[in-house]
C-alpha cells in the first residue's frame, strides 16, 4: 500500500497511480470513519433500554467492543497508506486484540454489578497505542527493526499536531450542523435538528468528519508541518518560562521547606505533572536534533538547565511518595503514581546525563536525549501493559499489601479500610476479604463480615481517624506541666489535632466550677476550648469564641491567659430543660459586646 516512485516509465503513468492511490486512502478512510460510526451507534442501543440491557449483561464483551471501536480507527486511519500492506494488517489485528485484552481485564477483575470500565484504562491504552503505533510506522519506512530519531520525532509530532486539528475540524463541522439547525428552526423547520439528535445520523456523520479532516492533513503535508513548525517554536519559548518558574520553586524550598508541598495532598500528582511538561516542552526545544533545527542559544541553556531540574522534581516525588505509602500502604492510584515515577526517573537520568555530557563534548548537544526517549517509549508501552493486565494489576497488588500492614500490626483493626476491600479493590479484595472474616482475631472477623454484607459504603460506619501527630501545645504557667493524659494522639475533630507548633496553642490547668477537680482551658486565636477529665480520659466539653466588637481592640486568647485575665462569671440566667433529652442554653441577646457609649452633649 505504500507508494514507492522510479525514475523509469512514462511520468504520466506514474502520475496517474499515484492519484489512484490517493483516491484509494481517501475512500479506505472514509470507509474507516463510516465503519466506526456505525459499531458506535450499534453499541449505544446495545447499552440503551429499560431493565438489563445487553451492555450490562455482558460487561465482558461491551467494554472491549467499546474500546476497539474507539481507538482502533486512529491506528487504521493514521496506518493506512504509510505501513505495508502486511505490516498493516499484522499491526491492525494486534493493536485491536490488546485493546481488547486491556477491556476485558479491567473489566473482569471487577466484582459485583455495574462493571464498566474504568477512567484510568482509556487514558493510559490511548497513550500506549499513540506511543507503539509512532514506534512502529518509523520503523517500516526505514525498514529497521529501531528507526533513526528524525523519524520518530517526524511521525509523532506531525500525527500530534494532525490529531489535533482533525478533533478541532470534527468540532467546527458539528458547531456549523447546530448553526444551521438553528436557521432552519427560525422558519419553522426542524428536520435538521431532528435529525441531528438521532444516534443513527450524528454518529456516523462524526466518523465521517473525523476521517475526512485526516485525509484532508495527511494530503497538505506541507501546511501540516507549517504548523508544527510554529508550535514547536511557541512550546520552546514556553520552556524558558517553565525553566525559571521550576528553578525558583526548587530553590525556594530550602527556605520554606516540604510541609507545605505536603499539606495540599496531590504533591506528587504537581510535581510529576511538572515534571512531564517539562519533558514534553524539552523536546520541542531539541526536535529533531539536525543542527539547522536547534534553537537560540537562550533555549539551548533552558534546555541543559531543564534537563537537569527533572533530577530534584522527580525526586520529590518519590520522597512524597514513599512517605505516603509508609503512612498508608499501597492503593491503585499510588501504584501508578509509582510507575509515573519510574518513567520521570528514565527521563530524568537520560536528560540529565545528556546535559552534563554537553560540557566536555562540544559538538554533541543533548545527543543522549534521542536514546533516552526511544528506550522510554519501549518502558512506558510495557509499564502500560503491565499495570492493566494480571502481570502488575495495581488492585491485586493494594490489596496484597494492605492486608499484610493488618497482619504485621502496622495498621489497627479497627483503622484498617475494610470498605476498600469491599468497594474499591474488584475481585482481589473480596477474596481477601472473605479470609479475613475467617481470622481468628475476632474483631477482624467481625469487621470484615460486616463489610462482606453491607449493601454500599455508606452502610460502614468506619472508627474515626486517629492523627498520627501529637499536638504541641505549650503551658502556662511557664514551667508546668499538662494534666496527665492530656497531650496525646488525637482524632482530626479534637481542637488539639489544631496545635502543630508551639505558639499555636496555649493551655492552663485551674478549677473552674469550684468542685476540686481541675479543668484545662486550650486558648487558641481565636477560641478558648475547655477540657475536663472523665473516666475515659479528657474529654471536649465546649469553647467560648472571642466576639467581634467595634471599636475595641480584640485581645488574642492566649494572651489573656498570659495576662491572667480569665476570670469564670456566672451566667445571669439559668439553662432551662424542654422535655427529657432537651436542654437550651441561655444565648445573650446581641454579639457579646459592651454597648457603645453615648457621645456626650455637646
Amino acid at each position: 500500500m505504500t507508494i514507492t516512485t522510479e525514475n523509469t516509465g512514462d511520468a504520466r503513468h506514474h502520475d496517474g497511480d499515484e492519484a489512484g492511490d490517493r483516491r484509494t486512502i481517501a475512500f479506505a478512510r472514509l470507509a474507516i470513519g463510516l465503519v466506526q460510526g456505525i459499531v458506535l451507534y450499534l453499541l449505544l442501543r446495545a447499552s440503551e433500554g429499560e431493565g438489563a440491557t445487553w451492555s450490562q449483561r455482558h460487561p465482558e464483551l461491551f467494554t472491549p467492543a467499546v474500546l476497539v471501536a474507539l481507538f482502533l480507527p486512529a491506528v487504521l486511519l493514521s496506518g493506512v497508506g504509510k505501513l505495508r500492506l502486511a505490516v498493516y494488517a499484522v499491526w491492525s489485528l494486534v493493536a485491536g486484540a490488546a485493546l481488547a485484552l486491556l477491556a476485558w481485564h479491567d473489566v473482569t477483575r471487577q466484582a459485583g454489578e455495574g462493571r464498566e470500565a474504568t477512567f484510568p484504562l482509556f487514558a493510559f491504552a490511548a497513550a500506549a497505542l499513540f506511543i507503539a503505533h509512532h514506534l512502529i510506522v518509523p520503523a517500516d519506512r526505514e525498514r529497521r527493526l529501531i528507526a533513526s530519531f528524525p523519524a520518530y520525532f517526524d511521525a509523532a509530532w506531525m500525527a500530534g499536531v494532525q490529531l489535533v486539528l482533525s478533533i478541532a475540524f470534527a468540532g467546527a463541522f458539528w458547531l456549523l450542523l447546530f448553526l444551521g439547525a438553528a436557521l432552519f428552526n427560525v422558519i419553522g423547520l426542524s428536520f435538521l435538528g431532528d435529525l441531528l439528535e438521532q444516534g443513527w445520523f450524528s454518529l456516523p456523520l462524526t466518523g465521517l468528519a473525523f476521517a475526512t479532516a485526516v485525509q484532508l492533513t495527511d494530503v497538505r503535508d506541507g501546511l501540516i508541518r507549517g504548523v508544527r513548525t510554529v508550535a514547536l517554536m511557541l512550546l520552546s519559548w514556553l520552556l524558558l518560562v517553565l525553566t525559571v518558574l521550576v528553578g525558583a520553586f526548587l530553590s525556594a524550598l530550602p527556605f520554606t521547606g516540604l510541609t507545605g508541598l505536603w499539606a495540599t495532598g496531590s504533591a506528587t500528582a504537581l510535581v510529576l505533572s511538572a515534571a512531564g511538561v517539562l519533558i514534553i516542552l524539552i523536546n520541542a526545544a531539541y526536535q529533531d536534533g539536525r543542527p539547522d533545527t536547534r534553537p537560540a542559544p537562550v533555549l539551548r541553556v533552558a534546555v541543559r538547565v531543564a534537563s537537569l531540574l527533572l533530577t530534584p522534581l522527580v525526586l520529590i516525588a518519590a520522597w512524597g511518595l514513599y512517605l505516603r505509602i509508609n503512612q498508608h500502604g499501597l492503593t491503585p492510584d499510588r501504584i501508578i503514581a509509582i510507575a509515573c515515577a519510574f518513567v520521570g526517573a528514565a527521563h530524568a537520568a537520560g536528560y540529565g546525563f545528556a546535559a552534563l555530557r554537553t560540557f566536555w563534548s562540544k559538538g554533541d548537544w543533548m545527543r543522549a536525549l534521542e536514546r533516552t526517549n526511544i528506550v522510554t517509549a519501549f518502558g512506558v508501552v510495557g509499564v502500560i501493559l503491565a499495570l492493566f493486565t494480571p502481570l502488575s494489576d495495581p488492585a491485586r497488588l493494594s490489596v496484597a499489601d494492605q492486608v499484610s500492614r493488618l497482619e504485621r500490626g502496622r495498621v489497627a483493626p479497627d483503622a484498617f479500610d475494610y470498605a476498600f476491600l469491599a468497594f474499591d479493590s474488584g475481585k482481589a479484595g473480596r477474596v481477601a476479604l472473605a479470609a479475613l472474616a475467617a481470622s481468628t482475631d475476632p474483631q477482624i472477623a467481625r469487621r470484615a463480615t460486616e463489610a462482606m454484607d453491607a449493601p454500599d459504603r455508606s452502610a460502614l460506619q468506619p472508627a474515626a481517624p486517629v492523627s498520627t501527630r501529637t499536638p504541641v501545645i505549650a503551658v502556662w504557667p511557664a514551667g508546668a506541666t499538662h494534666p496527665q493524659g492530656f497531650v496525646r494522639p488525637v482524632v482530626e475533630d479534637d481542637p488539639r489535632a489544631t496545635c502543630r507548633a508551639a505558639d499555636d496553642c496555649l493551655a492552663t490547668a485551674l478549677d473552674l466550677n469550684g468542685d476540686g477537680t481541675v479543668e484545662v482551658l486550650l486558648a487558641r486565636a481565636w477560641d478558648i476550648s475547655l477540657f475536663a477529665r472523665r473516666p475515659d480520659g479528657w474529654t471536649h466539653e465546649g469553647a467560648w469564641s472571642r466576639p467581634r466588637c467595634t471599636g475595641v481592640d480584640p485581645v488574642d486568647p492566649r494572651e489573656a491567659v498570659r495576662r491572667g485575665l480569665i476570670t469564670p462569671r456566672s451566667s445571669p440566667w439559668p439553662d432551662i430543660d424542654a422535655g427529657d433529652r432537651v436542654t437550651g442554653r441561655f444565648q445573650p441577646a446581641g454579639d457579646g459586646c459592651p454597648p457603645n457609649p453615648e457621645p456626650a452633649p455637646r
